[in-house]
């Protein structure tokens, strides 16, 4: 069992850091593949990789905020992210059917 933290934004590492969240990988890009039952991942992924780490076990952990279009595609920093309201959220994504009028 492992850590991971998913991100590219140096404030989110400080965020992470400064908690000491014990982190026992850091990457910018995440092969679901590299994920076993029982890790943790931490960070932000789109959906579909989400629900691949679910549904190999692991445990995903949401790092949110709430980003004003001002800083969206911005690098941000450690204050950003804490005036951004940076909190950890846990998630269980599973992928459904579509419905059968789409």
């Amino acid at each position: 069992m492992s850590t991971i933290f998913v991100g590219r934004h140096q404030g989110a590492v400080g965020w992470i850091k400064a908690r000491r969240i014990p982190v026992d990988r850091w990457t910018d890009d995440l092969e679901p593949e590299s994920v076993g039952p029982g890790d943790v991942v931490i960070g932000t992924l789109p959906l579909h990789l989400a629900a691949a780490v679910c549904s190999r076990g692991a445990v995903f952990i949401a790092l949110t905020m709430d980003i004003p279009k001002t800083l969206r595609g911005k690098e941000l920093t450690l204050a950003d992210v804490e005036r951004c309201g940076c909190r950890l959220e846990a998630f269980h994504v599973t992928p459904l059917p579509l419905p059968e009028e789409i």
